[in-house]
């Protein structure tokens, strides 16, 4: 893979759920464009492309619609705690974890897939699952992604999210443990961080968010 490392043993997890232990789960990620998109064929390359455009060309929203997954969250990100680190932020919920594996095999999504490859510098793409019951969250202007390899505590709320990280499908090595999401009415301070520690945070600008209602949704 060009824009990252997978981790074979959580594929292997993901693929091999029995139906009885499987189920929803959030696959969060954090990306990262080139500057120029860069396709494999040339053929496929448009004059002044960016990554940013690629990846948009690349939007598998049909397919998704098509497995039974959704797009839970869709943002540009604004603020980070290592400038010019990350350019969006995207959550998808699919209905089982063997679901996102399937998906890698279609061809519907194998023809969109190359713009992604070509769009996308780095990412990390993690699964995550709710930590405890939570309320409703209505949508506000912005949402804070805080992401460590420690957990962090605190408590979901009608403005805040508590995930567990599962596992890093795809990503640089790091291994995560506690995702939590805040939303707000305006974009909040960031502390400055040291690019590859142990903590990510970025504030993402909300262009699509169900996940208030989704955390809930049966």
């Amino acid at each position: 893979m060009r824009f990252g490392t997978i981790d074979m043993n959580y594929a292997a997890d993901l693929a091999t759920r029995s139906p009885e232990n499987d189920g929803p789960i959030y696959m969060v990620n954090f990306m990262k464009y080139k500057a120029v998109a860069q396709y494999r064929d040339p053929a496929d390359a448009e004059d002044g492309l960016t990554g940013k455009d690629a990846d948009d060309k690349y939007a598998p929203v049909d397919v998704l619609e098509r497995i039974g997954a959704h797009v839970a969250f869709h943002g540009t990100v604004v603020a980070q705690g290592c400038d010019g680190e990350w350019d969006r932020m995207g959550i998808v919920k699919y209905p089982t974890r063997k679901s996102f594996i399937d998906m890698q095999n279609r061809p519907d999504f194998k023809t969109k897939y190359v713009h992604k490859e070509a769009g996308m510098d780095y990412t990390i793409v993690m699964g995550t699952l709710p930590i405890e019951g939570h309320v409703e969250i209505a949508r506000r202007g912005y949402v804070t992604f805080r992401v460590s390899a420690a957990p962090h505590g605190g408590e979901s709320s009608e403005q805040v999210a508590r995930l567990g990280v599962e596992g890093t499908i795809v990503g640089d090595g790091r291994v995560w443990s506690d995702l939590t999401m805040t939303w707000s009415d305006e974009v909040p301070p960031v502390p400055v961080l040291e690019r590859g520690g142990s903590e990510i945070v970025v504030v993402a600008q909300a262009e699509i968010d169900r996940m208030g209602k989704l955390l809930i949704a049966p």
